[in-house]
């Protein structure tokens, strides 16, 4: 017969206390909350990125600021593909150095087109990404606001599963347009 070692032993009693204890807290935590009220809310993100007067802002910056270099892609990329179906008609009457020669600058010219375009878009990320920090900063403390105002508990911003009586959102929004002058 094998005798099961003393820290095995030690480790399974602790484990039990552990549970034992957490039990006791659930219990208590539950008889707290059933002598005061506990206030939860949510926040939808998504809506505040959508309806927020500060993310409208944000939005329109961006767009005003990118808005140039991106007609300057579109119409490079019209333009080698203009070239490119060109090259395409007269490749069969083109001497064969002609046509190489054609061929490499239209791989030139598109792969400085991408080079481009992706730093297009890192550029446009990394600024989408700042003005987005911007207005979760503002939400941030709207939402406070609203929690210490109606004194809430506890406020989440994602949830699998939230019953719409407890959606702060408008409010929050409502906070975060009125203090978006400021």
């Amino acid at each position: 017969i094998a005798i099961p070692n003393r820290n095995f032993l030690l480790m399974k009693t602790l484990r039990h206390f552990s549970q034992v204890c957490l039990l006791a807290f659930v219990a208590l935590g539950a008889a707290a909350v059933s002598a005061q009220e506990f206030k939860i809310g949510f926040v939808n993100t998504d809506r505040i990125f959508r309806e927020a007067s500060t993310a409208k802002t944000a939005q329109a910056k961006l767009e005003q600021e990118f808005s140039k270099r991106e007609k300057d892609l579109v119409d490079l990329g019209n333009t080698i593909k203009t070239a490119s179906d060109k090259f395409e008609r007269e490749a069969p009457t083109l001497s064969e150095t002609q046509r190489n020669t054609r061929q490499k600058q239209l791989m030139d010219q598109d792969r400085e087109f991408q080079r481009k375009r992706r730093e297009f878009q890192e550029d446009l990320n990394t600024r989408k990404n700042e003005e987005q920090q911007v207005v979760i900063e503002r939400a941030n403390r709207a939402v406070k606001v609203v929690a210490e105002a109606e004194k809430y508990d506890v406020i989440f911003q994602e949830a699998v599963y939230i019953n719409p009586k407890h959606d702060i959102t408008d409010k929050v929004i409502k906070s975060l347009n009125a203090t978006a002058g400021k």
